[in-house]
């Protein structure tokens, strides 16, 4: 069965994961695909700052399996997380019902939550934010069902997605992994990119919690173009050639640590 070329780079990235380093060769043939296909992807992930290409191979980046381990994301950019998630609560009005991604950033959002007193009703596809946020009495949580990312708390795919059809999403809160006006949010596990897609759609506005850190970066898969999201609430000022860019004309930004909006 052939894969997408987004589901062929994740099953790269997780065997090198596995592995640290492997030829080409040792590649195409448990991909089943060739080695000049192999290459091409090798790359194009090397220059996005997944891999190093070595003499016949590749091994993974220090960053890249950081970045692919849900821990390690949500002990990074601590600081920036909380101020982002503290704007995020503007937006939260009393007995709405918003849905929150598996982001670290998301995360950390609903730990903001769970200590407010307001009624809302979550619905989330992270297992982790469930918990945390029924710990509020007040909180109504619907976890989204499906299979569960390996290493992180987050449901991928689209098995659970009937139970949106009981319900309305006023905000979705969501991160990425990248963002470029060009090619709006991305992140890198194809599965739950998919179930994002999709809960994108379901939602009247999309609020992108995003650091600096992620600003101006793409990773392997789109779940938003720009025309989709209604905010990006982010830590630092972005540069004049994002927010002047023309496909960010009807795009809110809100600058959480100062306050500032464009």
């Amino acid at each position: 069965m052939k894969m997408f070329v987004t589901e062929r780079r994740n099953k790269i990235l997780a065997l090198l994961k596995e592995k640290q380093r492997l030829t080409v060769l040792e590649l195409a043939t448990s991909l089943n695909v060739s080695e000049a296909t192999l290459r091409s992807d090798l790359t194009k992930m090397e220059k996005e700052g997944l891999l190093t290409r070595t003499h016949g191979g590749a091994i993974l980046n220090d960053l890249a399996a950081a970045d692919t381990s849900f821990s390690a994301r949500v002990k990074k950019n601590q600081k920036e997380k909380t101020q982002i998630a503290k704007r995020a609560f503007h937006f939260v009005e009393d007995k709405q019902c918003i849905l929150l991604d598996a982001s670290s950033t998301a995360l950390e959002f609903a730990n903001y939550l769970k200590q407010q007193s307001i009624r809302l009703t979550v619905v989330t596809t992270s297992a982790k934010a469930a918990l945390e946020l029924n710990e509020n009495p007040d909180i109504t949580v619907i976890l989204i069902g499906g299979m569960m990312t390996k290493g992180s708390s987050a449901i991928e795919g689209t098995l659970g997605l009937s139970i949106l059809d009981q319900v309305n999403i006023d905000i979705m809160f969501t991160s990425a992994n990248g963002f470029t006006p060009e090619t709006g949010l991305t992140d890198f596990n194809l599965y739950e990119v998919q179930l994002k897609r999709e809960l994108v759609h379901r939602a009247k506005i999309v609020v992108a919690l995003i650091d600096h850190t992620k600003i101006g970066s793409n990773s392997s898969s789109i779940f938003a173009k720009t025309n989709q999201i209604d905010t990006i609430i982010t830590d630092k000022e972005l540069d004049d050639s994002i927010t002047n860019h023309s496909f960010m004309k009807d795009v809110r930004i809100i600058v959480a640590a100062t306050k500032n909006e464009k």
